[in-house]
């Protein structure tokens, strides 16, 4: 079986993808508990997009994240380097535009989008501020971007039983359920590797976006961070109407919400 290591070689990492991708989106939900599907709502939220509007949803995978965009008649771009996942995506949404490209070089124009967003993507890229670089590029002066990603619970009991349930029972459920449970090793040593929601929001700093907040969902297990790039903001475009009742993220470290 095929499993990336934590110094995350973009080879390592597309591969270990592509032989996970027919199950990758089941297999989450099970791990999840179900919950995936409800951060990715708050994502889209977050988002705020517009009919007429163009979206870059990075490391999109299977195209699942890209889906709500599409379904709302924003012209979404889905990208990801795991070609095998893109294959599967392609398959089931034929209508979604699927790019393959690498997040810290991406094949796009400087400007070329209203809005970016990355949902658990961020933490396989080996050179995570080169990846903020590049999502700052292509946006547009005034665009947002969203990230949703694994942290650290905000509770210490909360903090204990997650990493017990990462380290022992994730791989465990995964050796049930998925044909590369060794995979699901490396989520799980990755997400405890990862630098905390306070970190994150001081790289997106470092890259240039400005208005940084950071909503902590799950107690905690996974922050959704919205920042903007400075500049006039590009709201020519027909609002969607109304995909779901908008979301703002908040600074407070200590938000909670289930």
């Amino acid at each position: 079986m095929n499993r990336a290591s934590l110094e995350k070689r973009p080879d390592e990492v597309a591969t270990m993808f592509d032989d996970v991708a027919p199950k990758y989106d089941v297999v989450n939900d099970v791990l999840s508990l179900g919950q995936t599907r409800r951060w990715r709502r708050v994502v889209v939220d977050a988002m705020d997009v517009r009919v007429g509007q163009r979206v870059l949803d990075l490391a999109a995978g299977t195209g699942t994240s890209s889906e709500p965009y599409a379904d709302a008649g924003v012209d979404v771009v889905a990208c990801d380097f795991s070609l095998g996942m893109l294959k599967v995506g392609k398959r089931r949404r034929p209508d979604i535009d699927f790019v393959a490209g690498d997040a810290t070089k991406l094949p796009f124009a400087d400007n070329s989008f209203d809005a970016c967003t990355i949902s658990f993507g961020l933490r396989n890229v080996n050179e995570p501020h080169k990846a903020l670089a590049e999502m700052f590029r292509v946006t547009k002066p005034g665009g947002r971007l969203v990230i949703a990603e694994f942290s650290a619970p905000v509770v210490p009991l909360w903090r204990t039983m997650y990493t017990e349930y990462l380290m022992r029972a994730l791989p465990a459920i995964a050796t049930k359920v998925s044909s590369n449970p060794d995979a699901y090793v490396y989520l799980a040593e990755s997400i405890r590797a990862w630098p905390d929601q306070d970190h994150l929001a001081a790289w997106l700093q470092e890259a240039g976006w400005t208005d940084v907040t950071y909503r902590n969902l799950s107690g905690g297990i996974v922050a959704v961070h919205r920042a903007q790039k400075p500049g006039a903001e590009h709201r020519e475009s027909v609002p969607v109407a109304k995909l779901r009742r908008q979301i703002k993220p908040r600074r407070q470290s200590g938000d909670q919400s289930r």
